[in-house]
C-alpha cells in the first residue's frame, strides 16, 4: 500500500470515529435531563409572641412532613418555580421531603432546634438519595427565628451547599419581611424577594428563580452578588407598598433591572419580631459577571433608603375609640361598609375594638376573627350545634396586651370546620352582629373568606380583622370597603410600631434607626 493511500486510510478512520464521537455526544446530549432539586423550609417567626416554642409537633399537625410529590403541587413561590421550570424541556424536577406549615403560623414563637434538626434530617437524607442534581431551589421566608441557630436560612443554605458540591446553583426566594444578611448569599447564588406587599408576586418571584437556574446550568449565567444593610428597623404595617415611601423603593429596584439586563435587586424591608442577628432591612443585588456593577446598585439603594428612612420609619393610627368613633360617623355619611385592620394583634385574641364597638353600640359588625381554643374546646365536650344558645367570654386571655374576655351571649350560627381548622365558631349576637370564634390567630384576607355556611360578609356594614396590610388585597385595593381603616392598641407590646418596647437580646435594635442610641 502506497504512503498516501494508507494516509488516506487513516484520515477516513479518524473522521468516522469522530463522525461517532459526535454523533454519540449529540444523541446523549438529546435525551439529558437537567434535575432540579425543590426544598421548603419557612416560617415568619414572632420570637416575642407567648405560648412557647414552637415543636416539631407543631410542624407536623397535618402531616409528618410534605412529601416531595405533594411539595410540586404547592402553590406560591414552589407552584410559580415549577410552573416555569417545568416549560423547559430538559429539566426534570425533583420534589424534596419538607416540613409543613406551622400551626399557628407567624403567631408562634421561636422554633427549638430540635425541630429544626429533626427537619433538617428529613430534607437532605431525601435530598442525598436523589443525588446527583444540577440545580437547587429553596423555598424560604427570611424571618425564621430557631434557638441557637443564629441564621437559619443561610445555615439550610449551607448544608445543601456541603451535599451538592460548589458548582451546583443554589438559588433561594423569600418574602419581603426577611431578615437577611451576605451570610446566605455566601452558600447560594441568587436571592428573590417579593416586590409587593400584599404579595402579589410570590409566584413571580418562584419563576425569576427558575429562569436563573436554567441559564446558570446553560453556562449563561455567572453570579456576582453584593449586599448592603442601611440600619432602619420598621413595623410591617408601614411596609405597605401601596404608599410611599415603599412604593418608591420597590420601584428604584424594578428600574435597576429594567434599565440593565441580567440585573436582579431584591429589597428585605425586615421583620422586627424575630429577635436575631441579622434583623432590619436589606438589599441583595445579583449581577451577570459584574461586581462593580453589583456594588454600585447596592450602595445606590442603600443610599436611597437612608434618604427616605424619616417617612419610612414613621407613622401612627387611631386608638380603637377614635377608631370606632370616625366608623360611626362614616356609616352615618353613607362611607361604608367599613375595613378596620387590627394591626398590633400577633396573637389573635385581642378585644379592644370588639369592646369599644359593642360600648359604642355600633350595630352589623362582623369579628372575623376572634382567637379562644379554650372556648371551642368547651363546646366540642358539650356537643354544640347550630342554633344552641351561646353565653362564654371570649378572647383576652394571653396577657395585658390582650385587652379583657369581652361577655357574647347570643346564638350559634355555624359550628364546624373551616380555615383548615377541625372547629370553628361563628356566633350572632346583638343588632346583627357576629364573630368568628378561631383555635389561633387568623388573618383574613379576602371577603370570599369568610363567606360559609350562613355568614355572609356582605351583610355587615362593618368588618374587624386581625390584619396590618395583606387584608387590603381584598377590602381595600378591590373596593369592596369604601372606608378602610388600620387601628392601633393600648399599650407598648408586641404587634405595634413600638418597637422599642420590646426587650430584644439578639437584634441589635439600639443600632438601628429610628431606635439607635
Amino acid at each position: 500500500m502506497s504512503m498516501k493511500n494508507m494516509t488516506d486510510k487513516i484520515l477516513k478512520t479518524n473522521f468516522f470515529i469522530l463522525f461517532l464521537i459526535l454523533v454519540t455526544t449529540y444523541s446523549c446530549n438529546q435525551g439529558k435531563k437537567f434535575k432540579f432539586a425543590i426544598i421548603q423550609f419557612s416560617h415568619e417567626t414572632c420570637t416575642f409572641c407567648p405560648g412557647g416554642d414552637t415543636t416539631i409537633e407543631d410542624w407536623s399537625k397535618r402531616v409528618p412532613y410534605v412529601s416531595g410529590e405533594e411539595l410540586l403541587k404547592s402553590g406560591g413561590y414552589t407552584g410559580g418555580f415549577v410552573h416555569q421550570a417545568s416549560l423547559f424541556k430538559d429539566v426534570e424536577l425533583i420534589g424534596i421531603n419538607s416540613p409543613d406549615r406551622v400551626f399557628g403560623g407567624s403567631s408562634r414563637s421561636w422554633n427549638t432546634k430540635k425541630s429544626f434538626e429533626h427537619f433538617m434530617k428529613i430534607i437532605l437524607d431525601d435530598l442525598k438519595s436523589k443525588l446527583p442534581v444540577d440545580a437547587v431551589q429553596l423555598s424560604l421566608h427570611g424571618a425564621m427565628a430557631t434557638r441557637d441557630v443564629p441564621r437559619p436560612e443561610a445555615e439550610i443554605a449551607k448544608r445543601v451547599r456541603e451535599l451538592v458540591g460548589p458548582e451546583v446553583p443554589i438559588s433561594g426566594t423569600f418574602d419581603l419581611h426577611g431578615n437577611e444578611d451576605g451570610k446566605f448569599l455566601k452558600w447560594a447564588d441568587a436571592a428573590f424577594v417579593t416586590k409587593r406587599f400584599p404579595h402579589y408576586d410570590a409566584p413571580l418571584q418562584g419563576e425569576r428563580s427558575a429562569n436563573f437556574l436554567y441559564r446558570s446550568v446553560k453556562n449563561k449565567f455567572k453570579s456576582t452578588t453584593a449586599t448592603r444593610k442601611p440600619g432602619i428597623l420598621t413595623a410591617t404595617v408601614l411596609q405597605w407598598t401601596g404608599a410611599e415611601p415603599a412604593s418608591t423603593i420597590m420601584e428604584r429596584a424594578r428600574r435597576w433591572e429594567n434599565r440593565n439586563e441580567d440585573v436582579f435587586v431584591s429589597v428585605f424591608f425586615g421583620f422586627p419580631w424575630s429577635d436575631v442577628p441579622d434583623i432590619g432591612a436589606t438589599i441583595h443585588v445579583v449581577t451577570n459577571n459584574n461586581q462593580q456593577l453589583a456594588d454600585s446598585i447596592a450602595d445606590d439603594m442603600n443610599d436611597y433608603f437612608l434618604r427616605v428612612k424619616k417617612e419610612f420609619a414613621g407613622g401612627s393610627f387611631l386608638v380603637p375609640k377614635q377608631a370606632v368613633k370616625r366608623t360611626k360617623m362614616a356609616l352615618q355619611n353613607g362611607k361604608g361598609p367599613v375595613a378596620l385592620g387590627d394591626y398590633s394583634d400577633r396573637q389573635g385574641d385581642a378585644t379592644w375594638i370588639t369592646k369599644e364597638l359593642i360600648e359604642q353600640d355600633v350595630e352589623k359588625f362582623l369579628i372575623a376573627t376572634l382567637r379562644d381554643e379554650n372556648v371551642l374546646k368547651d363546646l366540642s365536650q358539650k356537643g354544640a350545634k347550630k342554633g344552641d344558645e351561646f353565653d362564654y367570654k371570649v378572647g383576652g386571655y394571653t396577657g395585658i396586651q390582650a385587652g379583657v374576655p369581652v361577655r357574647i351571649s347570643g346564638e350559634i350560627l355555624f359550628f364546624g370546620s373551616h380555615f383548615g381548622y377541625d372547629k370553628i365558631a361563628v356566633v350572632k349576637f346583638g343588632k346583627g352582629n357576629a364573630v368568628i370564634i378561631v383555635p389561633t390567630y387568623e388573618q383574613v384576607i379576602r371577603p370570599s373568606e369568610i363567606r360559609f355556611g350562613e355568614l355572609n360578609p356582605d351583610n355587615f356594614d362593618v368588618v374587624v380583622v386581625k390584619s396590618r396590610v395583606h387584608f387590603r388585597r381584598g377590602f381595600d385595593e378591590t373596593g369592596y370597603s369604601k372606608t378602610v381603616m388600620v387601628v392601633d392598641a393600648l399599650g407598648d407590646f408586641v404587634g405595634t410600631t413600638r418597637l422599642d418596647a420590646l426587650d430584644y437580646r439578639y437584634g441589635p435594635i439600639n443600632e438601628l434607626y429610628p431606635f439607635e442610641k
